[in-house]
């Protein structure tokens, strides 16, 4: 219950269904029309090149950061780049060794087979990608008991390209299977600005250039974010502002939907909140925090903490969570003596 909730989030970089056919319209198709990670996208076409020339199945990737930062539309794009087909499945999914055994028989030569939150696929199964993955067989257990026997189905070159928000869940004999291993990072706004006016080109949205540098601003990094903002943004600016969205118009939209300067909204502020006014700003566990916020203790360390970690609004220590100095004054309040000495450095 707590990751639906979190899901409604407008600031939430996790996809919401009813948002997906909407996404697939703002996606772009190739790389040269993907903005930002220039470090990922430099390696991808080399390897890339690298693949087209020798004609064979690219390396298998392996894509991790926080939600909502392109790692779907990168594996679209992979198989686009090679002019090969693309198939989607994902760890949740998978239930039997059969679902598994289907989708690999299936694949066709240098096929790109993504697989979202591979960290979630059940350890049986991840045992079947070993071989797959390395030598490009299947070996198959036929029978039970003493009268079984195996048999190897050899499978075409193919290449998984994989996605997973928690590398760290991964265990060690599936990631050293992939040739790249590739982390997407936070945007920087000047990136986010590009990703916006392109977005409203595309939904022909009034937007001028000082509007999109304060949504590029509020979006916490993430392409997803920015997206969903823009169209909360343009029906308050239809309704409102005869369409036309200006800094003052998308200034006045996000102030009605709660979201600050920083991006943060009620939910991040109402965590920040309780660190400081029930845990004195702690530091305090995770599974203390999250009960007090009636949330999941993942989804709180998944969802929400990537962003407060990365601006500075929170830090782990050996003993749990802390607020920074940075909390205290977004919050307008002050902070403890002692906090104040500690990490007067930090700021």
């Amino acid at each position: 219950m707590a990751e639906s909730l979190i899901t409604e989030r407008l600031v939430s970089a996790q996809a919401a269904e009813e948002e997906r056919g909407e996404e697939l319209r703002l996606r772009p198709r190739k790389l040269d029309d993907f903005v930002g990670q220039d470090k990922v996208k430099a390696q991808l076409q080399l390897a890339i090149e690298a693949a087209r020339q020798r004609g064979d199945a690219l390396d298998h990737v392996l894509f991790f950061g926080p939600p909502g930062l392109g790692k779907t539309t990168l594996a679209a794009i992979v198989a686009a780049e090679l002019g090969v087909e693309f198939t989607q499945t994902s760890g949740p999914v998978l239930q039997i060794k059969g679902d598994l055994t289907a989708i690999l028989t299936n694949l066709r030569a240098r096929q790109v087979l993504f697989f979202d939150e591979v960290h979630r696929l059940q350890s049986e199964l991840e045992e079947i990608l070993y071989s797959a993955l390395e030598d490009y067989r299947l070996d198959i257990l036929i029978g039970q008991g003493p009268s079984a026997r195996s048999h190897t189905m050899e499978l075409k070159p193919f290449t998984l390209v994989a996605a997973t928000t928690r590398a760290g869940l991964l265990s060690a004999p599936l990631r050293s299977r992939f040739g790249l291993v590739l982390r997407l990072e936070f945007y920087e706004p000047e990136h986010l600005r590009v990703i916006i006016e392109r977005s409203a080109r595309i939904l022909n949205v009034a937007l001028d250039s000082a509007g999109a540098e304060v949504l590029a601003r509020r979006c916490r990094g993430t392409p997803r974010i920015a997206n969903r903002l823009l169209r909360r943004v343009r029906d308050y600016a239809q309704v409102r502002a005869a369409g036309h969205i200006t800094a003052q118009v998308a200034e006045d939209a996000l102030r009605m939907l709660e979201i600050d300067q920083y991006g943060l909204d009620e939910g991040d502020r109402r965590l920040l909140r309780t660190l400081i006014d029930i845990y004195h700003g702690g530091p305090v566990g995770l599974e203390t925090l999250a009960a007090s916020l009636a949330e999941d203790a993942g989804a709180v360390e998944e969802i929400y903490e990537p962003f407060l970690l990365q601006q500075g609004f929170l830090q782990r220590t050996p003993r749990g969570r802390a607020a920074t100095l940075l909390t205290y004054q977004h919050l307008g309040r002050t902070p403890p003596a002692a906090a104040a000495a500690g990490q007067a450095g930090l700021f």
